[in-house]
């Protein structure tokens, strides 16, 4: 559904100006609701509404006796927001969100899928720098026999 990658600017008002491949996607899955959340890698996650519904659910199922699992409950569902679209096809970037994600002027879109990313666009440029650096010895298990 979302690939690519786009910068965008933020308006005066910290809205976010979705791009026309996005915004079409977010139209058509969602009617333009979505969630905006954090991610442990200090980006924040962008779901069409219906695609972060069952994992919130999955989410909420976590014990809250394990730390680690309840931490990151805390995050993904503690800083999620309820957005909607407007006509315009731009979306509010919560005052919150903004600052964990260190975002100002300008954002890097980052699409994965079922999902898009909302960079800063310094430190998306270093987690690119880093992935050039990813060696064949370095391969995770799951990528065995991957090719491109």
């Amino acid at each position: 559904m979302f690939r690519g990658v786009a910068t965008v600017n933020l308006d005066s008002k910290s809205r976010l100006v979705v791009p026309a491949r996005y915004r079409d996607a977010l139209l058509v899955n969602g009617g333009g609701r979505v969630v905006i959340t954090a991610d442990p890698s200090q980006c924040l996650l962008l779901y069409p509404l219906p695609e972060w519904e069952p994992i919130e659910k999955k989410l909420n199922g976590l014990s809250d006796f394990n730390s680690r699992t309840r931490s990151l409950k805390q995050l993904l569902v503690g800083y999620a927001h309820d957005m909607d679209m407007d006509s315009a096809g731009r979306v509010l970037l919560p005052p919150m969100l903004r600052k964990f994600a260190e975002l100002d002027k300008s954002v890097v879109m980052v699409g994965q899928g079922s999902k898009v990313e909302l960079w800063n666009e310094a430190r998306w440029e270093a987690q690119v720098a880093q992935a050039l650096t990813f060696s064949d010895d370095a391969l995770p298990p799951e990528l065995e026999g991957f090719t491109l």
